[in-house]
């Protein structure tokens, strides 16, 4: 049986350059105010966690566990996303767009045949695009 891989895209422009972005997608405290807490650095093999909130029914603890797997200074971020029955990817692109910049964002490797799986990607699908994006910009707004 072939799994359903399913992957959640956001592109979004962002009215800041790119160097403002990078700066709110690879500082912790920056991270922490719009997408969750966690101790990420942008080098290449370092591993980290999110913490979020617990979803018992789909046997989520609230931990996601990542890794650096890609890193492209101002213009590319691509980490592992493990937790619960999640074993995705999320990719941060950007491209600089006149006085912004364009971001890409790729949430990839969801298995459509796991019920766990599919309610993720349901919720962080529209989660990406009403709640992460909108803080993301709140954020650079007060940087």
């Amino acid at each position: 049986m072939s799994a359903d891989l399913t992957s959640i895209e956001v592109d979004e422009f962002l009215p800041h350059p790119p160097t403002k972005v990078w700066r709110a997608l690879t500082d912790s405290a920056l991270q922490e105010r719009w997408l969750m807490a966690g101790d990420m650095k942008p080098v290449v093999g370092h591993r980290f966690t999110f913490t979020t909130r617990p979803i018992p029914q789909v046997e989520f603890d609230g931990v996601i566990s990542c890794e650096v797997l890609d890193v492209e200074e101002e213009r590319l971020l691509r980490i592992s996303w493990r937790g619960g029955a999640l074993d995705t990817t999320v990719t941060w692109r950007l491209v600089a767009e006149g006085q912004g910049t364009r971001l890409f964002v790729e949430h990839a490797g969801f298995d459509l045949d796991d019920p766990a799986q599919a309610f993720a990607f349901k919720n962080m699908g529209s989660g990406w695009r009403s709640t992460v994006i909108p803080s993301l910009l709140k954020t650079l707004s007060a940087m």
